[in-house]
């Protein structure tokens, strides 16, 4: 069986396949982490990202979003200087931006896990791709998903950019069906539609 094919070319990439790419998550620290590494991602490579994610999580607190929404004058200039991030000043900007924003955004719907999880009706998509060509850049779940989060002001969340966190978050299961973590990822797909109906 072979793996998703973007995941053969390092190794922070087949490990992350491996272990967090496809798997449901409803752990709001965990989810702003990715709403901010995939925003920081724009126009890069995913692998770059990857490689400098503890650097991320140094730079800006373990992605504790109360925490970051609490900083009123965020020194940018610095957090650039110090770590091994990507030195681009809107992005590393957008963090604090976003973090005010998820703040927001639990106080209305409870938990940013809720506020996302609405676009697939609080469980996976899983779809059934035999080859890595047949896997979407953006679908009609992440343009809503876009327009919900950037109206609330959070930034760097394009279309393609929320179809990423989709992935990331397990909201969406696009392993290629002959990856040998499709079948996991839909019994884990499976268990959230479980409890759901509950």
């Amino acid at each position: 069986m072979n793996i998703c094919r973007w995941a053969q070319q390092s190794e922070a990439e087949r490990t992350y396949h491996d272990s967090e790419w496809g798997v449901p998550t409803f752990d709001d620290p965990l989810i702003f982490e990715f709403i901010c590494l995939e925003g920081a991602q724009a126009g890069l490579s995913w692998r770059l990202i990857l490689e400098k994610r503890q650097a991320y999580r140094d730079a800006f607190s373990h992605f504790d979003f109360n925490h970051l929404a609490a900083v009123e004058a965020p020194n940018i200039a610095a957090i650039m200087a110090n770590h091994e991030i990507v030195r681009n000043r809107l992005k590393v900007a957008s963090v604090f931006t976003n973090a005010k924003a998820a703040v927001a955004l639990v106080e209305e719907y409870g938990s940013l896990a809720k506020a996302l999880w609405q676009f697939t009706d609080g469980v996976p998509i899983v779809n059934h791709h035999q080859s890595d060509d047949d896997v979407a850049t953006a679908t009609d779940e992440s343009r809503a998903m876009s327009r919900f989060l950037k109206k609330r002001g959070f930034k760097f969340v394009g279309e393609t950019i929320c179809y990423s966190l989709m992935q990331a978050l397990g909201m969406v299961n696009d392993h290629v069906v002959t990856c040998p973590r499709y079948q996991p990822c839909c019994e884990l797909a499976d268990a959230v539609k479980a409890q759901t109906q509950k």
